[in-house]
């Protein structure tokens, strides 16, 4: 917010002095890699299929979020979301298999 003093001259808000609206490009590489982690981790916990599903899909998210152009994220972030999501696909699909494969049995 900007205030026009008597003399003309724009003063700023203090809360204005102490923003930072933009994160860098190296915050949001980070923030899209700490996120991936964090639900690579839930994953491998997830005990249902809608649990293992949900965390499959918020990984998905971070993954389709990194192919955005322009947004500040790396190649190497890419890449090792890409490493993540093919991880996750695998431990989501042979705990899909081993869930079939009881059912059958029963």
């Amino acid at each position: 917010m900007i205030d026009i003093s008597t003399k003309g001259e724009p003063e700023l808000d203090q809360r204005e002095l102490h923003r930072f609206p933009v994160l860098s490009d190296t915050n949001i590489n980070t923030i899209l890699m700490n996120g991936a982690q964090t639900s690579m981790a839930k994953l491998k916990r997830a005990k249902s299929f809608n649990a293992r599903l949900y965390y499959f899909a918020e990984i998905s998210v971070y993954l389709e979020v990194s192919l955005s152009r322009g947004a500040g994220i790396n190649d190497e972030t890419r890449k090792r979301l890409e490493a993540i999501h093919q991880k996750a696909t695998h431990i989501h699909m042979q705990a899909n298999k081993a869930l079939h494969e009881v059912k059958t049995e029963s």
